[in-house]
């Protein structure tokens, strides 16, 4: 059994908030225009705070995110990251059901170039903590610059066939401009992984490339100079490019290659995820089964016995936590994880998101915002179509999250839940701008 955990009475330190309950930090300026699959309406007694009645998915009160607030409790401005979140969320905001499922060759409500480029802006402002926001503008304009240069140059594939036209933008892009898949497995740079970066650079992940590729088309297509439906076949393996192909030659196995306007923002997203979570150790395991083995809820008995470095990567990730060194080329970054979870949670795509920022929240010592997240994705996961898993996998997955649930209602119980047995501070006044 897990013994109860006596907790310090000593003040907090300054970026565990002083309120029992966060405000909704990341999304209160979403307005209620904002409607992926949920309404967001207004409590009357706090215009702050939002709630979310998400029908079919999430049953529960209020959301409520905990990154900004605790960047700011530790003297952090902010305000670049709140609003690169609100432009993100009036982004999304436009994602009908019908325009979710929208091929990214095809998809006009949503400015996907804009929405992955907010994303860098709050992870930029997060991580280089400027007093200069990232110039969104600026690199749009840079990748309108590259439909417009394309056109330039090849004047006489846009008056040719189909397949003419899309090789000559493969070749424009490969080879001309020398954009290039980052297939580092495990270990992607983190400027493969954001956009104004892989225009900067030319190396980027497949669903940045395929970004890209699709913006050029949307743009030729915008100037009128795009007469048929193309599709962009997005490479499932470890090296391959992006490539269009016509649409009315397409076959049923291109199917399960098409990238939808939703599932590009998750690829997006869950690619950030991983590559900053904070405990990189043994990549066969789920990231929440790594996150539960740091905080010794996995249940050992079930798996082989385990490297001596499995486990020493393990102890040094909740070390290095402990001792509030926050980010590592080995072993992630606490800031960017939560901001990509919290970002996963709004785009409202499998419940697990819950399950895996509750436990991230568990590491930071909130334990009363981890709990209400895992006691969120315990009523949520019933009602919904979770992604498959191994029965195995789940099977450990599920152990793992009881005893973290058992472990975390003996803290609670304790009369000051809300201090960490010692002072996590990742989110402190430290700069390393990338």
């Amino acid at each position: 059994m897990i013994a109860a955990v006596s907790l310090p009475s000593s003040p907090p330190p300054p970026w565990i908030p002083m309120t029992p309950c966060l405000t909704a930090s990341s999304c209160y300026s979403c307005s209620s225009s904002f409607n992926p699959c949920a309404s967001f309406t207004t409590s009357a007694s706090d215009s702050s705070t939002l709630r979310v009645t998400c029908g079919s998915q999430y049953q529960a009160g209020d959301l409520k995110f905990v990154l900004h607030d605790a960047l700011e409790s530790s003297g952090i401005d902010a305000s670049h990251a709140r609003e690169a979140r609100e432009k993100f969320c009036l982004q999304i905001g436009r994602l009908s059901a019908i325009e979710s499922e929208t091929s990214i060759a095809i998809n006009r409500r949503v400015n996907l170039a804009k929405t992955a480029l907010y994303v860098a802006a709050e992870d930029d402002s997060i991580v280089s903590h400027s007093s200069v926001p990232l110039p969104v503008d600026a690199f749009v304009e840079r990748l309108d610059d590259h439909s417009m240069d394309f056109c330039t140059k090849n004047s006489a594939a846009l008056r040719s066939t189909p397949e003419n036209l899309l090789k000559s933008l493969e070749r424009y892009l490969y080879q001309d401009k020398g954009f290039q898949r980052c297939s580092v497995m495990y270990q992607v740079e983190p400027r493969a992984l954001y956009l104004h970066s892989v225009l900067t650079h030319r190396t980027g992940s497949a669903a940045m490339l395929s970004l890209i590729y699709s913006e050029i088309l949307k743009m030729i297509r915008l100037w009128g100079l795009l007469d048929f439906d193309v599709e962009i076949f997005y490479p499932r393996d470890l090296s391959g490019l992006p490539i269009g192909y016509h649409k009315k030659k397409s076959k049923e196995s291109d199917h399960a290659h098409i990238m939808t306007t939703k599932s590009l923002l998750v690829e997006i997203l869950s690619n950030l995820k991983e590559a900053f979570w904070p405990f990189q150790h043994d990549h066969t395991r789920s990231l929440f089964l790594r996150a539960a083995h740091a905080a010794n809820c996995h249940d050992k008995s079930s798996t082989l016995e385990e490297s001596g470095f499995e486990l020493a990567s393990a102890k040094a990730a909740q070390h290095r936590l402990d001792r509030g060194v926050w980010t590592s080329v080995r072993y992630g970054d606490m800031r960017r994880a939560l901001s990509a979870c919290e970002r996963l949670i709004l785009l409202e795509t499998d419940p697990k998101e819950l399950r895996d920022y509750g436990i991230l929240l568990y590491h930071c010592g909130l334990y009363k915002e981890s709990m209400q997240y895992l006691e969120l994705y315990q009523e949520t996961k019933d009602s919904s179509i979770l992604k498959e898993s191994s029965y195995s996998m789940r099977s450990q997955e599920e152990s793992a999250l009881e005893k973290l649930m058992t472990r975390l209602s003996f803290i609670l119980l304790e009369e000051n839940w809300g201090t960490p047995a010692s002072p996590r501070t990742f989110l402190g006044n430290n700069s390393e701008p990338w």
